[in-house]
């Protein structure tokens, strides 16, 4: 957020749909179809295809994934972190970036000059979650504000207010 405010960035969100529904299975997963598949199917070998939720491969099928599209785009991994991909950019008066693109599992945080264009190129390929896709409100768990201060500058701010008390509640569901 600093950098995007230092830079003259706009950010945006978005949650990929199904996100590990769009891996192919690492490994080969079979099971016997039960009643459940109907008569003609019932005993057959299944195989699975897509990596599941709940399989322990899933989480890296799906970043391989992800990660290969993201290349596509021309964004490569930052060597501080493996999540956070750069792209440089040109501003329309000529400034050069980085556009910055955040990956956690399936939450993506674009900051841009235009990250609306990054959006809809990610739109292509997978199914961005309805409505998640716009100005951060929540990221991972932390409330997410832009404030306009007197002298015209924005800022932003990030509270866990919403995420202590949703913590609490867990805590006090299972005393």
């Amino acid at each position: 957020f600093l950098i995007a405010e230092l830079n003259d960035l706009d950010i945006m969100a978005c949650d990929v749909g199904n996100a590990y529904l769009n891996a192919p299975c690492r490994e080969k997963i079979w099971f016997a179809a039960g009643p459940e598949h109907g008569p003609e199917k019932k005993g057959k070998v299944m195989v699975v295809g897509s990596a599941l939720y709940g399989l322990k491969s899933s989480g890296a099928a799906w970043r391989t994934m992800f990660a290969e599209t993201l290349r596509e785009m021309g964004f490569v991994p930052t060597g501080a972190d493996p999540d956070v991909y750069r792209r440089r950019s040109k501003k329309p008066n000529g400034e050069e970036y980085y556009e910055l693109l955040l990956v956690y599992v399936d939450d993506v945080l674009c900051c841009s000059h235009e990250p609306q264009l990054i959006m809809d190129t990610l739109a292509l390929t997978y199914d961005l979650k309805e409505g998640s896709v716009g100005a951060p409100t929540i990221y991972l768990g932390a409330e997410i504000k832009k404030y306009q201060v007197k002298s015209g500058k924005s800022h932003w701010s990030m509270s866990s207010t919403q995420y202590v008390k949703n913590a609490v509640k867990t805590v006090e569901g299972l005393l």
